[in-house]
């Protein structure tokens, strides 16, 4: 018998971003970002690591729902799997927060269960779940957050160098000049576009009429359209994403905040999306996203998995994406150290496609000197609603495109 003998919260913290990245000015001041991990320990000594997108945001939120559910696992025989322990913790937390923050929890420790069980078996994590589908997966680079053409050249040389053909940049119906520099700058590369207009993080958002003119006028401008536009109305908004899935002149994409694969199920019946983005760390852990995929797929819509969290989140959202055949999947452009520290992803990465290392469990360790290099630091916490600074930094860098043309 080999019983869960402990279960740990683990809040890092390491320097994120790149020179002249919005999204540092305006949600990262301080150039450092957090990652949220769990840890648990059998005993026979193996250890399983996982990870949980909402210690960007409220990492004290994140340890202190592991703390709670951390007693009524302890002991827990994982001899002959896990999903008895992984099915505890959601009645532990299901009356309060079915939907939202304990999701990010029970998908940590999911991620970190099946770690810990497939090198108790001596396996690969894939192989818990059918093994992989296929050898390789195309990537798309995302990043695109840059103020200034200089820095977004210096992105397309990036993904140039990896044979990447596709960049996600950042722009909102306001920005069609960055879009429209970025989509020209991008044709000597062989690179093509595509925009997240980040309404996830926006109550108010923008209107479907807006993203359509948008569009339209990006394509009028550059005689091409773009690959896919990711988060296109704001949360109060959402019933409105048929009207933009349905023209076929656009792709629409989005799904990474959606805590629950029921309700991504439920969202693409109803249309919303023409690629869906369920995120492993967000969404109940690694099954939960295979589920999703495969629902997507026989329903006629792409599934692209999301993967802008940490190393572990990273390589949970790749390992769904090879389990169910995936075509494309993200890869996160802006630095962020933790994840180097852990894992070397550009060893596996060639011609613009991943290849799924072949190691126990999910392929990486937390070790000692990992959590002393990354100790958490609270001022690294997400700024969700936006620094007034950086609003009018991203305000005054819209000239900078407009010269470029």
């Amino acid at each position: 018998m080999v019983t869960i003998k402990h279960i740990r919260p683990v809040i890092l913290t390491a320097p994120y971003g790149f020179e002249g990245c919005a999204e540092n000015e305006l949600h990262l001041p301080h150039g450092l970002r957090c990652c949220s991990m769990l840890e648990v320990t059998l005993s026979n000594g193996l250890k399983g690591i996982g990870e949980g997108y909402l210690g960007v945001f409220a990492p004290d939120v994140f340890r202190s729902i592991v703390e709670l559910i951390t007693p009524h696992l302890i002991g827990d025989d994982l001899s002959h799997g896990y999903q008895h322990s992984l099915l505890k913790a959601k009645n532990l937390t299901a009356y309060w927060s079915l939907q939202g923050a304990a999701q990010h929890v029970l998908s940590a420790l999911e991620i970190a269960l099946v770690d810990v069980y497939a090198k108790y078996q001596d396996r690969a994590a894939i192989e818990l779940f059918g093994g992989a589908r296929t050898s390789s997966i195309a990537m798309y680079g995302s990043g695109g957050d840059s103020l200034h053409p200089m820095f977004m050249e210096q992105e397309l040389q990036q993904l140039h160098q990896r044979g990447i053909g596709i960049i996600k940049i950042r722009a909102r119906h306001n920005q069609i000049d960055k879009t429209v520099w970025t989509i020209n700058a991008a044709k000597k590369y062989g690179i093509r576009v595509a925009v997240d207009m980040t309404q996830n993080l926006a109550v108010n958002g923008q209107t479907a009429e807006q993203v359509r003119e948008f569009a339209k006028e990006v394509t009028q401008r550059t005689g091409e359209e773009l690959v896919f536009i990711e988060e296109s109305l704001g949360l109060d908004k959402l019933t409105q994403l048929p009207l933009l899935s349905d023209d076929s002149t656009l792709s629409i994409a989005g799904g990474e905040i959606v805590t629950t694969k029921e309700e991504l199920f439920e969202r693409i019946d109803r249309g919303y999306y023409n690629i869906v983005q369920p995120d492993a760390s967000v969404l109940g852990g690694i099954e939960n996203t295979i589920n999703v995929c495969h629902y997507a797929q026989q329903r006629g819509v792409d599934a692209v998995v999301h993967s802008w969290g940490g190393p572990v989140a990273m390589m949970a959202n790749y390992i769904a994406a090879f389990a169910s055949g995936s075509e494309l999947i993200e890869y996160p452009m802006p630095d962020f150290l933790i994840r180097s520290a852990m894992f070397n992803f550009d060893n596996y990465i060639q011609n613009g496609h991943l290849c799924l290392p072949d190691l126990p469990g999910i392929g990486m360790e937390l070790t000692a000197d990992i959590e002393s290099e990354f100790s958490y630091r609270p001022e690294a916490v997400y700024h969700c609603f936006p620094l007034q600074a950086g609003l009018d930094i991203l305000e005054n860098s819209h000239a900078n495109w407009h010269k470029e043309q």
